[in-house]
């Protein structure tokens, strides 16, 4: 159909049919459907109780919108906790296994690279011995706050468990996930005491660039092989 081009006859002729611009409405208007026979109640069944009966129900289903609603809310909120981690803000294991897999399918599908960063603090036993648990666990908050922070939203970070955590750098190849994972270390390593009491977070990483031919949690595996490396050669060194 070509656009701007002469009006076709048939539009033309239906045009003609509907009536000419100008015409009173009523000529073009569409015809008027009374109430009662749109629900399928003729006139005489219309009763003043009919029509009380009709309210009521429409206020039940109002009622049940409304409840259906709260219930869908509060089911919303239930599958965001039940994705959270219980000390961070980060996704749990099972919600970052999950986005993994989902960051893999669409890499594979619009053809852009992906990788996985494992990281794990070095000696944090320890550190908890001497800190407490509750400048454990601030330390721990305070990984997740960094990594959050130094990360794009497209990105994807994650407690894995204990002191372990793992970011999904999207657009990220083996090399770029490297150099990215040096920046994150560098960003969360500080210190946690008074200078000089020893009290100093250091963390190990692995990479692992994302390819579909391995499963999300065989690429975590391999992430975390990788970073045990990483940190033998540290210790070695």
């Amino acid at each position: 159909m070509k656009v701007g081009g002469a009006r076709s006859e048939p539009i033309a002729a239906n045009r003609r049919r509907i009536g000419a611009p100008g015409a009173p409405a009523a000529a073009i208007s569409a015809p008027r459907v009374d109430s009662a026979t749109f629900l399928g109640i003729s006139r005489t069944e219309m009763t003043p109780a009919v029509q009380a009966a009709i309210q009521t129900l429409l206020g039940e289903l109002d009622e049940l919108r409304t409840e259906v609603n709260r219930l869908k809310a509060r089911l919303d909120e239930a599958e965001g906790l039940a994705d959270r981690d219980t000390l961070t803000p980060l996704l749990n294991r099972r919600a970052f296994v999950r986005e993994l897999g989902r960051a893999r399918t669409a890499a594979q599908r619009y053809g852009f690279a992906l990788s996985l960063v494992y990281f794990d603090l070095d000696g944090f036993k320890a550190l908890n011995d001497r800190l407490g648990h509750a400048g454990g666990d601030a330390a721990l908050r305070a990984v997740a706050e960094r990594l959050n922070a130094n990360v794009r939203d497209s990105d994807v970070v994650g407690r894995m468990g204990g002191d372990e955590f793992a970011v999904v750098l999207v657009q990220a190849d083996q090399a770029t996930a490297e150099a990215k994972a040096a920046i994150l270390a560098q960003a969360i390593e500080h210190d946690l005491g008074a200078p000089g009491d020893g009290a100093r977070l250091r963390v190990s990483y692995g990479v692992r660039e994302v390819t579909a031919d391995v499963d999300p949690e065989a690429l975590i595996a391999e992430a975390d092989a990788a970073m045990f490396e990483a940190k033998r050669q540290r210790r070695a060194g």
